[in-house]
């Protein structure tokens, strides 16, 4: 793994998704097989394998005070391309020292990521009004889940995570996405976990050759996708969790 301290020149950047996107790191530890965020290397200039390299924005938190008084207040998505509270942040502390600033302005954030690190930040977390926070789990099968993101925390310690939040009176949500082999488990473990629930199939071919190299060709199909939401979200409507198809 190549780490890299870089000084960044901008960090609230526009969002397609939201008013905002912050991404304190570029590259990300978890690797993950089928990562949309990996398009980031043709502007970056890495020549590692994706996975294989971050580059720390030191200087986000001074950046972000700065910026935060120059532009409207909008909703801010942590983060976009990157993982917040990948290992690295127990380190260095960029996403929490930027969500401290977003607090104190009162501006509202979606914090995504696939790391019970978000824990560390609970206190501050829970006594803000408009932020929620979101884990990204991606089958309810560890095998499956160690197929394609082996380095990411397991299953339990993400839901766990999202339960604390939950508890601690955080808007939370679950991220199905992309939907893995036994993603339809993850109805039956959520209730008192998530005030709502995002679905999404594979869109990107990226991890195709993990499908092919486990036999798990038929899971990328149309098909499965449409037979395994719809089984998901059978689930989650009987116990009541508002949830929404992407696709």
């Amino acid at each position: 793994m190549i780490v890299r301290e870089i000084y960044a020149s901008s960090i609230l950047s526009k969002s397609r998704v939201f008013d905002y996107t912050i991404n304190p790191y570029l590259g990300c530890q978890y690797g993950c097989s089928y990562c949309y965020a990996r398009f980031m290397k043709r502007f970056s200039g890495h020549r590692g394998a994706w996975g294989e390299f971050v580059d720390v924005k030191v200087n986000a938190a001074e950046l972000l005070q700065q910026e935060i008084a120059k532009k409207p207040p909008g909703r801010v998505w942590i983060s976009g391309v990157c993982d917040p509270y990948q290992p690295l942040e127990a380190r260095y502390e960029l996403t929490g020292k930027c969500l401290e600033i977003l607090v104190r302005y009162d501006w509202p954030v979606t914090i995504q990521t696939k790391s019970a690190l978000v824990l560390g930040d609970l206190e501050l977390l829970s006594g803000a009004k408009k932020v929620e926070a979101g884990l990204t789990v991606t089958s309810g099968d560890d095998r499956i889940s160690q197929l394609f993101e082996p380095r990411l925390p397991s299953i339990a310690a993400r839901i766990n995570a999202l339960e604390e939040l939950h508890l601690a009176g955080i808007r939370t949500f679950a991220m199905i996405a992309p939907m893995l082999p036994g993603a339809e488990e993850l109805g039956a473990v959520l209730k008192g976990k998530v005030d709502y629930v995002l679905i999404d199939r594979m869109n990107y071919h990226y991890g195709d050759w993990v499908y092919r190299k486990y036999g798990l060709e038929g899971a990328i199909s149309a098909d499965f996708f449409s037979r395994k939401s719809q089984e998901l979200a059978a689930t989650l409507a009987k116990q009541s969790i508002e949830y929404r198809i992407l696709f």
